[in-house]
C-alpha cells in the first residue's frame, strides 16, 4: 500500500500550508481537524482508500505540529535578532565570491544557544575558505523583508540571517575539519578544469560535473530554458544515475563492493555538489537502492522517494518551497506515474524488438521519449510559474544531446582524475573533451534560436491551452476508451490557436503598457495599433533585461521595434541594448543629450544604425496613440540628467520620469503641462528623493508602477514613497512583488 508514501504526501501538503498559507496557532487548529477527521475515519481503515486517508491525514497532523515547533523553536527567535547588532564568531562552510556589497561567504552561527545559517558580507581582500572563523561586530537582517515565514532563495536552502559587518573583521585560519573537506576538493575539482579545458567549455564542465554555473553566460543558461535541458547543467538524479552507472561497471555489479564504497562515494559526491535539493533526493534514493540490495529487499522507487522527501522536509521544512525541490520530485514522480503507459503507447508504432540495429534504435528512441515526456508532465506546471515560459523543443533537444551529456560527464571525470596526477596530460585529454561541450552548446544555442521553441505564460492564451492541455490529460487518465492519438491532435491544435489569439492581440488592443520585470532596472513596452516602442532597457545584468525584453516580444510574435527610447545611460536603463538588438530588429534609437557616466552608449550606438538625439521636445506618432519626449534640462551625469517620456492614448496618459530627482519633477512641471495620469511609473525605482508631492497633486495618477528588484541593495521603494503614493490615492504595483505589469485598454 506504500503507507509512507501517503504519509509523506500529508506531511508535504501541511508543510505547503505552512509555507504559503496558514501562521501560528492556525496550524494547531488544522491539525485538531485533520485529528477529528481521522477518528471519523477510522471505519473505513479495513479498506485500501481508507488507509491511505488515514496515512494521509496522520502525515497532515505531523506535518503540522512539526511546522509549527520550527516557526516557534527556529524562525521566530531568528525573527527576534532582526536589526541587532551583536559580537559573532562565524565558522565559513563554504568559499567566498564578489558581490556588489562585498565578499560574500556562507557560514554558520550560534545565537541563544541555537546554530544557524547564515550569509555573511565582509570587506576583505583575501579570500575565505571552509573552516575559517571569522569574528565580528555585525549587524543581523533576516533573508527576507516580507515575514519571518516568507519563503525565498535563501530560506528555501535553511539560510534565515544575513550578516553585515559594523567594525573590524577578524580573520583565523584553522585546520580544515572532515566536513570542510569535500568543499575543499571541489574546488580544487574546479582548479583543474578551470586551467585544463578551454575557456569556451570550462564553464559547462564545471556546471555538469559539481552544479557550479556561476561562469555560465546568461545567453548560456537561457538557451538550456528554451530548448529544455536545463536539468543538465543542475547536478541531479540523471548525473547521480550516470555517476552511479558508473561505479556500477568498476565494481563489476558485485553486490558486497557496491554497497561498501557505493554509499560513501555518493555522500562524497553529493557534500561537493553542496548538497543542493535535487541532488540530496537523488543521492538518498540511490543510498536506500543499495541498502535494500544489502539487505536482500525489494526496492519500491516511490518509497524511496517518499523517504527522502520525509528526511529533508524533517530537517527544513521551508525547503517545499524551493525551485529545486519541487522539480525534482515532480519529475521523478511523473516518470513512476507515466513512463509505463507512455512506452506502451509509443510501442505501437516502434515496437524495438530484435537485437538489430534498427531494433535498438527503436528501443532507444522509444525509451528516450518516453522518460522526457513523463518527467515534464508534472514539471511544465512548475516551470510555467516559476521561470515564465515552457519549452516546446525538450523531448528533441534531449534526444539530441542526453547520450553526449552521459560521455562528457565521464570525460570531465576523467580530466580531473589526470589533473591530480599531471596537468599536461589533462590539458590535452580537455582538449578532446571540449568538442562534445561545444556540440551540447551549440545544439541548445540553435534550438532556443527556433521561432516557437517556447511559449510565454505572460500571455493569457497560453495559460489557457496549458489548462486545457492538462484536461485532456485528466480525461486520458479517466477514461476507459484510451486516444491518446487524438489528444495530441487537440493539444496541438489549441496551442495554434493560442499562439494566434496571442499573436493578434497587441493588435487588437487600443494600447498596451508593459513594465517589464528585470530586476533593478527599467524596461517599458509602449504598444498601440500593432506599433511598438521601448522606453529603457536594462537591469541587474544588461544581458538578462535584454532577453527578458526580447522574450516578451517574441511571445507576441514581435521581431522588430519601431522605436528605442533611452532616458539616459546609467546600466540599469541602458545596459541591454547591444543584447537586445542581437534578437530583435530596432528601426531606431532616441537618444538625450547628458553625460554617459557607465560606458553604455558606444554599445548603443554600434547595435543600432539610425540614431535620432533628444535636444528638444519630440512628439511621436503612432497609431492613434502618441509619445511626447522632454530632454534633460542638466546635460551632466547626475540623475536629473535625464530625458522624460509621456505616452497618450485617449484618456489614457503615462508619464515615465527615469531617475529624475524632486527638483528636476518640479522643473518638468514648471516647463511642460502634463495632464491628468492614468498611469506613472514611479521615478527612480522608488528613490525616496524621487516622486514628490508636488507631482503628485498635479498630475493625480490612478496607478503607480515601480519597476524595483527584489531584494535590492539600495532600500527600494523607500518607505517615504510609498507613503506619498498612498496619500495621493493611487494603486500601487511592484514588479518585485507583481512580476511583469501590464496596463491596457
Amino acid at each position: 500500500m506504500r503507507k509512507l508514501m501517503w504519509f509523506t504526501i500529508g506531511y508535504g501538503i501541511s508543510c505547503a500550508v505552512g509555507v504559503y498559507l496558514l501562521r501560528d496557532t492556525r496550524l494547531l487548529m488544522l491539525a485538531a481537524v485533520l485529528g477529528v477527521l481521522s477518528l471519523l475515519g477510522l471505519h473505513f481503515r479495513r479498506h485500501p482508500v481508507g488507509k491511505r486517508v488515514l496515512a494521509v491525514f496522520l502525515g497532515g497532523i505531523l506535518g503540522c505540529l512539526a511546522f509549527f515547533w520550527y516557526a516557534q523553536t527556529v524562525l521566530m527567535p531568528a525573527a527576534v535578532k532582526d536589526g541587532e547588532e551583536v559580537s559573532v564568531v562565524i565558522r565559513a562552510t563554504g568559499y567566498s565570491w564578489e558581490t556588489e556589497y562585498g565578499v560574500a561567504a556562507d557560514g554558520e552561527i550560534e545565537l541563544s544557544g541555537r546554530r544557524y545559517k547564515v550569509r555573511f558580507y565582509v570587506n576583505e581582500d583575501r579570500r575565505i575558505e571552509p573552516g575559517d572563523l571569522v569574528r565580528m561586530q555585525a549587524r543581523l537582517r533576516l533573508t527576507d523583508e516580507g515575514g519571518e515565514q516568507e519563503p525565498t532563495f535563501h530560506r528555501t536552502r535553511g539560510i534565515l540571517l544575513l550578516a553585515y559587518p559594523r567594525g573590524e573583521v577578524i580573520l583565523e585560519e584553522l585546520t580544515p575539519e572532515l566536513r570542510d573537506l569535500p568543499a575543499r576538493w571541489a574546488e580544487r575539482l574546479k582548479g583543474i578544469i578551470e586551467e585544463a579545458f578551454p575557456s569556451d567549455a570550462a564553464p559547462f564542465a564545471k556546471a555538469l560535473l559539481l552544479g557550479d554555473k556561476s561562469d555560465l553566460l546568461w545567453s548560456q543558461s537561457r538557451d538550456f530554458s528554451r530548448s529544455g535541458i536545463s536539468h543538465i547543467v543542475a547536478v541531479s538524479g540523471l548525473h547521480v544515475s550516470i555517476l552511479f552507472a558508473f561505479f556500477s561497471m568498476v565494481t563489476g555489479k558485485r553486490r558486497f563492493w557496491m554497497v561498501l564504497l557505493g554509499i560513501p562515494v555518493l555522500i562524497l559526491f553529493g557534500a561537493m555538489a553542496g548538497f543542493t535539493a535535487s541532488v540530496t533526493r537523488a543521492v538518498i534514493m540511490q543510498i536506500i537502492f543499495l541498502l535494500a540490495l544489502a539487505l536482500n529487499r525489494e526496492y519500491d522507487p516511490p518509497t524511496a522517494l517518499a523517504a527522502a522527501g520525509l528526511a529533508m522536509l524533517l530537517e527544513c521544512p521551508l525547503v517545499i518551497a524551493g525551485i529545486g525541490f519541487q522539480l525534482s520530485f515532480a519529475s521523478v514522480a511523473g516518470i513512476f506515474l507515466f513512463y509505463e503507459k507512455l512506452s506502451n503507447w509509443l510501442g505501437n508504432w516502434l515496437p524495438g524488438k530484435g537485437k538489430t540495429l534498427r531494433g535498438r534504435l527503436e528501443r532507444f528512441f522509444k525509451s528516450s521519449v518516453a522518460v522526457t515526456l513523463s518527467a515534464t508532465v508534472l514539471t511544465v506546471p512548475l516551470t510555467a510559474i516559476h521561470f515564465g515560459l515552457v519549452s516546446l523543443v525538450g523531448v528533441v533537444t534531449n534526444l539530441l544531446v542526453l547520450p553526449v551529456v552521459s560521455l562528457t560527464f565521464y570525460g570531465v571525470m576523467a580530466v580531473c582524475a589526470v589533473g591530480c596526477i599531471h596537468m599536461g596530460a589533462a590539458s590535452v585529454l580537455a582538449r578532446v573533451m571540449a568538442w562534445p561541450i561545444r556540440y551540447v552548446l551549440t545544439v541548445a544555442h540553435t534550438m532556443a534560436k527556433l521561432p516557437l521553441a517556447a511559449v510565454y505564460t505572460i500571455s493569457p492564451y497560453i495559460v489557457l491551452w496549458l489548462v486545457f492541455v492538462y484536461g485532456l490529460l485528466g480525461w486520458l487518465l479517466l477514461t476507459k476508451k484510451k486516444r491518446p492519438g487524438a489528444a495530441a491532435g487537440l493539444g496541438a491544435l489549441a496551442l495554434c490557436v493560442s499562439l494566434m489569439l496571442s499573436f493578434l492581440e497587441p493588435l487588437t488592443c487600443a494600447y498596451r503598457v508593459t513594465v517589464l520585470d528585470v530586476g533593478q532596472g527599467q524596461s517599458i513596452l509602449l504598444q498601440s495599433q500593432g506599433s511598438t516602442f521601448l522606453v529603457d532597457c536594462g537591469g541587474d545584468r544588461g544581458e538578462e533585461a535584454a532577453d527578458i525584453a526580447a522574450d516578451h516580444l517574441l511571445s507576441q510574435g514581435i521581431t522588430r521595434l519601431d522605436g528605442l527610447i533611452l532616458t539616459h545611460y546609467d546600466r540599469d536603463h541602458a545596459g541591454g541594448v547591444p543584447f537586445l538588438a542581437e534578437r530583435i530588429e530596432i528601426e531606431r534609437v532616441y537618444l538625450p543629450m547628458t553625460e554617459d557616466t557607465d560606458g553604455c552608449l558606444q554599445g548603443v550606438l554600434d547595435a543600432v544604425p539610425e540614431q535620432i538625439p533628444i535636444d528638444s521636445e519630440l512628439t511621436i506618432s503612432f497609431g492613434d496613440a502618441q509619445i511626447q519626449i522632454f530632454p534633460a534640462k542638466d546635460a551632466g551625469s547626475g540623475n536629473d540628467s535625464c530625458a522624460s517620456v509621456l505616452f497618450q492614448r485617449g484618456k489614457c496618459d503615462t508619464l515615465i520620469t527615469g531617475d529624475l530627482s524632486a527638483d528636476a519633477e518640479q522643473q518638468l512641471l514648471a516647463d511642460y503641462a502634463l495632464p491628468d495620469l492614468e498611469l506613472l511609473i514611479v521615478g527612480h525605482h522608488g528613490s525616496k528623493y524621487s516622486t514628490c508631492v508636488e507631482l503628485l497633486d498635479a498630475t493625480a495618477p490612478d496607478a503607480a508602477v515601480i519597476s524595483v528588484g527584489a531584494d535590492n541593495g539600495y532600500g527600494h521603494p523607500a518607505r517615504e514613497v510609498l507613503e506619498r503614493l498612498e496619500a495621493a490615492g493611487c494603486a500601487i504595483f511592484r514588479t518585485d512583488l507583481h512580476g511583469t505589469i501590464i496596463y491596457r485598454g
